[in-house]
């Protein structure tokens, strides 16, 4: 059987500036543009927002805790490399509590591969400690919006008012049997 399913896409959105753009989620999408489009329609749309990125799911090296300790070729060997050296963007998710966003960004390293940036992230130790979950994400992999999309994409959702779900209560089946059981007296 054939995929039809459109390549998936992975959103990091910043709330405000100086923030770390963090992962939301992932969207589906023909193109880095629709991409963008799309991640604005699922995740800004009552939050508020200043820059989202996309980046193709299969750009993303990842590796758990776990994957990383019970992996005997970890780390790779410090070996020269003719490739050229290009940036990294490195996340990390530092806790198990459940929240919106998976992983935060903590950095960029410039090195030729994605398992040479993740051991130097590891290595150098400026990007926490106890990490449960590292994502290396090329630079050119992702598009992003621009500063003058800001208007156009995030300030609708401003005006826009979001409840949480709880705002609205829940009526139970039995609550609901009760109520049709007193309009029927």
């Amino acid at each position: 059987m054939t995929d039809t399913q459109w390549p998936l896409w992975e959103v990091f959105k910043q709330d405000k500036p100086g923030k770390p753009h963090e992962s939301v989620g992932t969207v589906h999408a023909p193109d880095a543009e629709m991409a963008l489009l799309n991640a604005r329609d699922v995740y800004v749309r009552r939050p508020r927002a200043v820059s989202v990125w996309v980046c193709l799911q299969t750009a993303v090296y990842s590796k758990t805790a776990e994957q990383l300790a019970a992996d005997p070729n970890w780390p790779p060997a410090n070996r020269e490399t003719t490739e050229p050296k290009t940036t990294f963007h490195i996340f990390t998710k530092t806790s198990q509590r459940r929240a919106m966003t998976f992983v935060n960004h903590v950095g960029e390293i410039r090195t030729a591969t994605p398992e040479l940036a993740l051991k130097q992230a590891i290595d150098c130790g400026e990007f926490g400690e106890n990490v449960w979950v590292w994502w290396v994400v090329p630079d050119e992999a992702i598009t992003r919006s621009q500063a003058d999309d800001i208007a156009s994409m995030f300030d609708p959702a401003l005006d826009k008012k979001y409840r949480q779900q709880t705002h609205y209560g829940f009526v139970s089946p039995a609550r609901q049997k009760r109520a049709r059981g007193k309009s029927e007296s």
